[in-house]
C-alpha cells in the first residue's frame, strides 16, 4: 500500500491534533512534512475554526487539507513556495466547505467569535460600532484577508504571520495597511490623521 493510500484511508483526526496518531505510527512520513505539519497545524486549525465556528468541523477539513498537501508534497516543494501553496489549499478547502454548507463564515454570524473580533476593533480604526465590519473583512482580497485574520483576529505576531504565509514581515505590513485602508473606506470611517513631523526628523 502506498503512502497516499494509507493517508487517504486513515481514521478521522484525533481531537486536538488534526491528524490521527495512527497515521504517524503506520507511515514513514517525510521528516520535512512532519515538521511542516507540526509548525503549521495550529494556524490552519485556528483559521478554519474561525470560519466554521467549531473545532470539530475545522479538524475534519484540515485533516483533508493535510491529506492533499501530503499527496502533492513533492510538487509543492519543487515549486519553491510551500507555505503559499499550502495556504491556497487551506483557503480553497474552507471556501468549498462553506459553499457546500450554504452559509457565511462563522465569524460573521457566530456570537463568541464576533465578540473576539469586536475586542480587536480598537486596532481597526477605533470603531464605535462593529456593524458591517465582519462582512467587510470577509470580502477582503485573499492576502489582505489572511493577514488581517492571522494578525488581528487570531493574535499572531507579525513575524509568525510572515512565517506561516511565506512572505517577509515588510510585505505582511504592506498587506495589513492595504487591508485596513480598504476596511476604512468600505465602512465610511474617517482617514487616520498623520502625526506631525517634528523639526529635524526629516520630510
Amino acid at each position: 500500500m502506498s503512502h497516499n493510500d494509507a493517508v487517504e484511508g486513515a481514521p478521522p483526526p484525533d481531537r486536538g491534533t488534526g491528524l490521527s496518531q495512527s497515521m504517524y505510527t503506520a507511515l514513514d512520513l517525510p521528516l520535512d512534512f512532519e515538521a511542516f505539519y507540526l509548525g503549521h497545524q495550529e494556524a490552519f486549525h485556528a483559521y478554519a475554526e474561525l470560519h466554521f465556528g467549531t473545532r470539530a468541523a475545522a479538524e475534519d477539513v484540515i485533516h483533508e487539507v493535510f491529506v492533499e498537501i501530503h499527496a502533492g508534497w513533492t510538487q509543492l516543494l519543487s515549486a519553491g513556495n510551500l507555505e503559499q501553496g499550502a495556504w491556497a489549499i487551506v483557503r480553497r478547502a474552507v471556501h468549498d466547505q462553506l459553499e457546500a454548507d450554504g452559509r457565511a463564515p462563522a465569524f460573521v454570524i457566530n456570537g463568541p467569535i464576533a465578540q473576539a473580533l469586536a475586542a480587536a476593533r480598537d486596532r481597526l480604526q477605533k470603531m464605535h460600532s462593529a456593524a458591517g465590519l465582519y462582512e467587510a473583512i470577509a470580502d477582503l482580497p485573499n492576502r489582505q484577508f489572511e493577514v488581517i485574520v492571522l494578525r488581528y483576529l487570531l493574535g499572531y505576531p507579525t513575524s509568525k504571520v510572515a512565517w506561516f504565509i511565506g512572505i517577509d514581515e515588510t510585505t505582511v505590513g504592506h498587506h495589513l495597511r492595504r487591508g485596513k485602508e480598504r476596511l476604512r473606506v468600505q465602512l465610511g470611517l474617517p482617514a487616520e490623521r498623520k502625526k506631525p513631523t517634528k523639526k529635524g526628523e526629516g520630510p
